[in-house]
C-alpha cells in the first residue's frame, strides 16, 4: 500500500515539474495563453516630445511583456518598448501624458508600476 502511494506521488511530481519547466523559461501560458507568437504591436511616432521610463514589477514571462507593451501602444500618442529582463517600459510620447496615466494603464493589467 505504501509503495503504491509513493509511486502515485512520484508520477504526479514528475508531470508537475515537467509541465512547469516551460513556464519558468517564459514559454508557458502565463498571463494570456500559450500563444507565444502573439503579435507585438509596435508604433512609431512622428513627433516625440518626451521619453519616460516606468519600472514594472510582476511581469514573469514573454506573455506579460507583450500584454504591457500592447496595452501601452494602444494609447494615443504613446510608443512603448517593454523589457522583461530590466523590468521597464521605455515610453516615447507624442503628446503630454502624465506619469499617473501611464502607471494606471499598466496597473490595470495587474502589475505594480512606478516612474524611474
Amino acid at each position: 500500500m505504501n509503495v503504491l502511494l509513493l509511486v502515485i506521488i512520484a508520477v504526479i511530481l514528475f508531470f508537475a515539474i515537467k509541465n512547469s519547466i516551460p513556464h519558468f523559461k517564459g514559454e508557458g501560458a502565463c498571463c494570456g495563453g500559450g500563444d507565444k507568437e502573439k503579435l507585438i504591436k509596435t508604433k512609431k511616432l512622428d513627433n516625440v516630445i518626451a521619453v519616460k521610463t516606468i519600472h514594472i514589477e510582476g511581469m514573469r514571462c514573454a506573455n506579460c511583456r507583450i500584454r504591457v507593451q500592447n496595452k501601452l501602444n494602444q494609447m494615443d500618442g504613446v510608443s512603448a518598448k517593454v523589457s522583461l529582463e530590466k523590468k521597464t517600459a521605455t515610453v516615447q510620447l507624442g503628446k503630454d501624458i502624465s506619469d499617473d496615466e501611464l502607471i494606471r494603464v499598466i496597473e490595470s493589467l495587474g502589475y505594480k508600476a512606478e516612474k524611474q
